[in-house]
């Protein structure tokens, strides 16, 4: 199979990613002065834009891996240049997961990288090239809770503090979620390559129903219950408590009540 020559413009970052990313450092600035009247308006913007820049580098890693491995076509198609609408379902990878995030606060994985497998040789190429989009939120994660975990919280506002907790829990439950060796997930297509040809055969027509089915799973109260326990015992080991993606939340969904920010200890401002 033959390719066109690589083009700079191929790998150039998107002007769209660049506007998402200003957005996201506009927003931030705004829920840590306090510059905006409503705080829970600046901390929804901080929070959907930076949730995007984290989807679009999830879908990043997993092209920039399989470029890495042998699939020259990544290039050409686009997913160099961090620019959303050049996924193969912009609905799956960015829609979806914005609306799951306003309806429910649940880091939805996405993904829609068209990567040709064929170009690929090696079992463990294939493993890394699903393994690379959770692990970008996992790295993302603990970019967002550093603060906690390094104790460094002294003069970050209140507001800015509950939005990196919240962005936190979403980064955790995308990459838990997506780890899940379930059909159509990220996890099933680390271990993909090491199941026999005839297993593959069978489970290939249920991946368009796996995420579904996991939904599903999820809207189980005992289920729920076990899955989100098991996300603030994560946040906790990283030095977030409940309170604080708690109160994220809140005042992400700025629309339910009060934008009174309250201060750690319990109080107000």
């Amino acid at each position: 199979m033959t390719t066109a020559p690589a083009r700079s413009s191929d790998r150039r970052i998107s002007p769209v990613f660049l506007g998402i990313a200003a957005v996201t450092a506009v927003a931030g600035w705004a829920t840590w002065t306090g510059f905006a009247d409503n705080p829970g308006v600046a901390v929804f913007l901080f929070v959907t834009a930076a949730w995007i820049v984290s989807l679009c580098l999830h879908e990043y890693a997993h092209a920039r891996t399989a470029l890495h491995s042998g699939d020259i076509s990544i290039g050409a198609k686009g997913y160099l240049t961090l620019n959303p609408l050049k996924y193969t379902h912009a609905l799956l990878s960015i829609v979806l997961p914005v609306i799951f995030v306003i309806m429910g606060g649940i880091g939805l994985p996405g993904g829609a990288v068209f990567i040709e497998r064929g170009r690929i040789r090696g079992r463990w190429k294939h493993s890394l090239i699903s393994a690379a989009g959770p692990l970008t939120n996992v790295l993302f994660a603990v970019v967002c809770t550093a603060p906690f975990w390094l104790d460094a919280l002294d003069g970050v506002p209140d507001a800015f503090r509950y939005a990196l907790a919240f962005l936190a829990l979403l980064q955790v439950t995308a990459a838990i979620l997506n780890s899940l060796p379930v059909p159509g997930l990220d996890g099933y297509g680390v271990i993909e390559p090491w199941l026999s040809y005839k297993i593959r055969r069978q489970v290939e027509p249920f991946a368009p129903f796996g995420l579904i089915a996991v939904f599903a799973v999820l809207w189980l109260p005992a289920v729920n219950h076990v899955f989100f326990d098991a996300i603030d015992a994560i946040l906790r080991g990283l030095g977030v408590s409940a309170d604080d993606s708690y109160w994220g939340q809140k005042l992400y969904r700025f629309w339910d009540g009060s934008q009174e920010v309250p201060s750690p200890d319990g109080f107000s401002r």
